[in-house]
């Protein structure tokens, strides 16, 4: 079975134009203050880079980054801030590789969704842009979210938000089976989100904003884990905090 899902997410990679390029997607993230539970995050802006390219996928952050790669049925989690990285097989179940800490809550963690198309439409950079309104539900905390996607972008980008993106989503998130169909009516690639929720009377808000789309070749190594990082077995219960 596993076999069968990593092949049928290579399949759907590797059916655009025989000579797809490379893309780049810059995206700047914000994360509001917040405290809860006698504990204070500030505010955090990051910009990040995600490439595409066949088969592959690499986002990378100040503190974090995700590589998956479905040549070799890989998914890795990378941690810039102790140079460490965790190695998890395709499809991902996020659960076995939770700290041992983490491990008990393992059964609660799994998240519903329904997704709602809109007739909003506006133009976000250079993009012209449809909304859905997401809404997501763990442990039973409720979590509202506005999508902003366009299909005016890169078919290899239209194509992994149509055919992999959502099943991917469900090994992350663990989303349940009829959660992912509703993934499924976003069409087109997210060029901006926001994320509210309420969290033991805090108010919780992220937002992204896609800045830049390029057709270029990546770097060589891309796609690999940095040069000297340490392969650890399971997440931290840092690495949790930050995705």
């Amino acid at each position: 079975m596993k076999k069968a899902f990593a092949l049928v997410l290579l399949l759907a990679l590797t059916a655009g134009p025989a000579a797809a390029q490379d893309v780049l997607v810059r995206v700047k993230a914000h994360a509001d203050a917040m405290s809860v539970g006698g504990q204070s995050q500030p505010e955090r802006d990051d910009v990040s880079e995600q490439w595409y390219s066949t088969g592959r996928t690499a986002q990378n952050g100040r503190d974090s980054g995700f590589i998956v790669d479905l040549h070799k049925n890989v998914a890795y989690m990378i941690n810039h801030r102790d140079r460490s990285y965790v190695a998890a097989p395709l499809p991902l179940d996020i659960t076995k590789i939770l700290p041992p800490e983490a491990q008990q809550m393992a059964p609660m963690l799994q998240m519903t969704a329904t997704v709602v198309p809109t007739a909003e439409r506006k133009t976000i950079g250079r993009w012209p842009c449809t909304a859905y309104d997401a809404t997501l539900t763990v442990m039973g905390m409720p979590m509202t979210m506005r999508v902003w996607a366009s299909t005016e972008v890169p078919a290899s980008l239209v194509e992994f938000a149509a055919k992999v993106m959502p099943a991917f989503l469900q090994g992350q998130m663990r989303l349940t089976d009829e959660s992912v169909r509703e993934f499924t009516k976003i069409r087109g690639f997210q060029i901006a989100t926001e994320l509210t929720a309420e969290l033991m009377g805090a108010r919780m808000r992220t937002t992204t904003e896609t800045v830049e789309i390029l057709e270029t070749a990546a770097p060589a190594g891309t796609f690999e884990p940095p040069a000297g990082y340490t392969q650890r077995a399971t997440l931290s219960l840092g690495d949790l905090q930050r995705r």
